[in-house]
């Protein structure tokens, strides 16, 4: 069994080729092989990403909180085989605004690129600011995102502010000329906020990425190759979860996640199969149920929000359903997870289907330096696949189109989860 190996940081997910194909004629050697090849990153360098963003602080009487649902950090699932070969002598001049609870201006690897330069960094916290300068070798730091996006040496911005203040704070970096990428969700249950970012992005020509982390996990990365190759053929059923229980709301700028309606943090899950297909969903009926946990009950939460669970049926643009949901309120085993079902083939940890000749599903090599990171080990991807965009000037694999869809389908769910599962139709986002 022969296989190309992959040695281009350009050979990624949103290239659209249909290279390093693998032939087998067994499935049972196919899985078996890349079972033992994701496993072969060894202990030693999983202990390297096994710290990650915790509930609480670290205190003598809490030594070790637990990890928020989606920190775990993994190197399993990357080919170690591969060799990152540059493409680009450039490197992108990056200001970095963000550094809250989970530490996530420094957490995606800009500072570690070999094609970037972190040339200024912010956050409202000074002391926040000063240790994000420190982690990303920056001595140039700014008050605010708003005064960072006035300096002209400054050529992208990577947004990780609260999320009720990512449209404004993208919307601002355009407006300045800067290419943009955001933590999730692109918008915050706002439908008007949505067209002013796909109008702002699409008359802009700049680049802009939304940082969905499902969409590099190992298992979503799998299913979309192989979607792509023609593996699944249209996907009949999908399910997307997103399981975070908070008996006690995470830590937040200004509480935004006390009584956060689930569905407006809908794109872990909804990754599912927006990431896989990059098709739409068209329409949604969804249920909430009343909870039990205090701050998520409606009298209790600025947005009146009386759901910490909210399930949603949604129909697709190829004409299928999918099951997606969000719960913060039943402790238990949680995580962000999904399983695709299609014409041709499924995935449900591993492909079973009808084709044979199947493409390689590893994840390709990062550039030397540049850690997979938090959420399955997707960070290092997401921001290696925004970069390569800008240098390559060609379309990111979480486009605005996509990142709207992601997002949009979720603020239109809750609306229907507040209509006891009424039927309603989900604006469509496309930038051709």
């Amino acid at each position: 069994m022969k296989r190309k190996k992959i040695t281009s940081g350009a050979d990624d997910a949103s290239s659209g080729e249909k290279k390093n194909q693998i032939v087998s004629d067994e499935k049972q050697s196919w899985s078996r092989r890349n079972f033992l090849k994701s496993a072969g990153m060894g202990a030693m360098a999983l202990g390297l990403y096994q710290s990650g963003c915790k509930e609480s602080p670290k205190t003598s009487q809490n030594p070790d909180p637990p990890l928020i649902s989606g920190f775990e950090r993994t190197a399993s699932g990357q080919d170690t085989t591969a060799v990152w070969k540059p493409f680009s002598d450039r490197k992108i001049r990056v200001g970095i605004a963000g550094y809250g609870v989970c530490r996530f201006g420094a957490d995606f690897g800009f500072q570690n690129h070999p094609n970037v330069e972190v040339v200024a960094v912010t956050d409202l916290f000074p002391d926040r600011c000063a240790e994000l300068a420190k982690k990303c070798g920056c001595s140039k730091t700014y008050p605010s995102l708003e005064e960072m996006v006035k300096d002209d040496k400054i050529e992208a911005v990577f947004v990780a502010t609260d999320a009720p203040s990512h449209a404004k704070h993208v919307l601002e970096a355009l407006r300045r000329g800067k290419h943009v990428a955001s933590a999730v969700p692109a918008v915050f249950g706002s439908l008007e906020d949505a067209d002013k970012l796909f109008e702002a992005v699409k008359t802009s020509g700049l680049k802009y990425m939304m940082f969905e982390t499902s969409c590099f996990r190992e298992d979503l990365y799998a299913m979309r190759t192989i979607y792509d190759a023609g593996g699944l053929g249209k996907l009949v059923y999908s399910e997307g979860e997103y399981f975070h229980y908070m008996g006690e709301p995470i830590d937040s700028f200004r509480e935004w996640r006390v009584g956060l309606p689930p569905q407006w943090y809908p794109t872990h899950s909804n990754a599912y199969y927006i990431g896989v297909t990059g098709e739409r969903f068209t329409e949604v009926s969804c249920k909430g149920m009343a909870s039990v946990v205090n701050h998520l009950k409606a009298e209790n939460n600025r947005y009146k929000n009386p759901f910490g669970t909210e399930i949603a049926l949604f129909g697709t643009s190829e004409g299928g359903m999918a099951r997606m949901g969000v719960s913060w309120d039943t402790p238990g085993d949680g995580g962000e997870r999904g399983r695709v079902r299609g014409q041709k083939g499924s995935y449900y940890a591993n492909y079973e289907g009808l084709e044979k000749n199947l493409p390689d599903i590893i994840r390709p090599a990062l550039p030397p330096g540049v850690p997979p990171g938090g959420h399955g080990g997707s960070h290092g991807y997401l921001m290696n696949e925004f970069v390569s965009s800008i240098i390559m000037d060609r379309k990111p694999l979480v486009d605005i189109g996509m990142a709207l869809n992601l997002t949009v389908s979720g603020i239109v769910a809750h609306q229907s989860a507040l209509k006891d599962g009424e039927w309603l139709k989900i604006p469509q986002y496309k930038i051709s």
